[in-house]
């Protein structure tokens, strides 16, 4: 019984999950938040999760869910309450409110009916803060936000047509749900300033970071190059991920434009996909790949030459994107074209697996791409730090063991109840 009691740390439990994005999502914070929830299952928890339809990164609600109000399924063990929202095809301030709020009225009219013993909300959304937080207050359970992203300086960075007045509203949204939590998790260093400024305790931030949530490449490289068109002596430079305004993707289209005898690939989806397929036109020299499965997603990754990060010069990020942990995993360079004190910048310098440069610069892209390609064996080296990194630092098992730290903290409060 001991043994049994340690493997299901949590039974007996009642946990809710509230994510906007969430499985069958394969990028952004949706697989974070599905691993976590199906840990909690295996750990003896009931696991509910409240979040919405799969949407992410095309922002077009996935075909089997279309037409659907509502709709509760089992997946691994964890029953995940599906609420319909609104899903924005462009983006704009006044777009992404409506979509914020769709959430938040929809997950407050019919949440799931259960009494959970503790609250975790994923952040971003908004509204998914918002939403964990009134939950836990209704129910007088502990409540614990976890920082992915704060949208307060995104939105003012963001050059959405009213991104002033969202920055306001995203702002007073965060701060209603992070002074409302038990505790807080952040998934890197850098967004502690940020959430103190909200009023939040130091004392109350834990940091709980991302993991690498994809396997390592299995299959012949060699192969997978040949199956994709990618001919042996071109340099293959590879973007993988949400092509939104943050990213800043017209350095890579630029890029293509300027050195005809490198591929350029941008692989998957998202609201600015049609505006850079636009500005690419007649280059034969870059491709739009959709997204790749779970299972050859990595295999894609390691048959690149170099891996690319980018974002808008005017966007000081502090998020860590999901894509870094699984580049790093694949083996291979990286470029990331960001302003050197974000996060990102942080993580590659930390890791030793990439260059950076200049964002928003299509030549210094270029040059440390062909500063790769001239010294193979230095960019291989830079390849191999990222295994190591993530074996050090961000395998699966630590990243949920602070969670369950985390989870465990909160629950053995004795007031057990949200502080101001």
């Amino acid at each position: 019984m001991p043994d049994e009691d340690q493997h299901r740390p949590f039974q007996h439990r009642r946990l809710l999950v509230v994510s906007t994005n969430y499985a069958p999502e394969l990028t952004g914070i949706g697989p974070y938040a599905a691993q976590l929830a199906e840990h909690w299952a295996a750990s003896g928890a009931e696991t509910h999760v409240l979040t919405g339809m799969p949407h992410y990164p095309s922002w077009r609600t996935e075909p089997e869910y279309r037409g659907v109000w509502r709709t509760d399924e089992d997946r691994s063990g964890v029953t995940v309450h599906r609420r319909r929202h609104y899903v924005p095809s462009r983006q704009s301030a006044l777009r992404r409110a409506a979509f914020e709020a769709s959430v938040l009225a929809h997950g407050l009219v019919s949440p799931p009916a259960v009494r959970a013993d503790a609250v975790i909300s994923q952040m971003p959304s908004l509204a998914g803060g918002v939403l964990g937080a009134r939950l836990a207050r209704r129910h007088r359970v502990p409540y614990i936000p976890v920082v992915q992203d704060l949208m307060g300086a995104a939105a003012a960075q963001s050059g959405i047509r009213g991104g002033g007045r969202a920055a306001a509203v995203a702002s007073a949204a965060e701060r209603y749900a992070l002074r409302a939590a038990s505790l807080v998790g952040v998934i890197h260093e850098s967004f502690v300033p940020r959430v103190t400024a909200y009023g939040v305790d130091p004392g109350r931030i834990r940091l709980v970071p991302n993991w690498t949530h994809v396997q390592a490449p299995s299959a012949d490289r060699a192969e997978t190059r040949a199956r994709l068109g990618w001919r042996e002596g071109t340099p293959v430079v590879l973007h993988s991920g949400n092509m939104g305004l943050k990213q800043g993707l017209e350095v890579l289209v630029d890029a293509a434009r300027l050195a005809p005898g490198i591929r350029i690939v941008l692989m998957g989806d998202g609201n600015q996909r049609e505006a850079l397929l636009a500005r690419a036109a007649g280059l034969p020299n870059l491709d739009f790949l959709p997204a790749a499965g779970a299972d050859g997603f990595t295999d894609v990754l390691a048959a690149a030459d170099v891996l690319a990060v980018t974002q808008r010069a005017s966007v000081l990020d502090m998020s860590v994107p999901s894509k870094l942990t699984s580049y790093f995993v694949s083996g291979r360079p990286v470029v990331a074209s960001v302003a050197d004190e974000g996060g990102t910048a942080q993580e590659v310098q930390r890791s030793g697996a990439g260059l950076l440069v200049a964002p928003e610069d299509p030549a210094a892209v270029l040059a440390a791409v062909r500063k790769l390609v001239e010294q193979p064996a230095a960019a291989d080296e830079l390849g191999a730090n990222g295994p190591r990194y993530v074996a050090r630092h961000l395998s699966r098992e630590a990243g949920l063991a602070r969670f369950d730290a985390l989870l465990t903290e909160v629950l053995h409060d004795a007031q057990g109840r949200p502080r101001r």
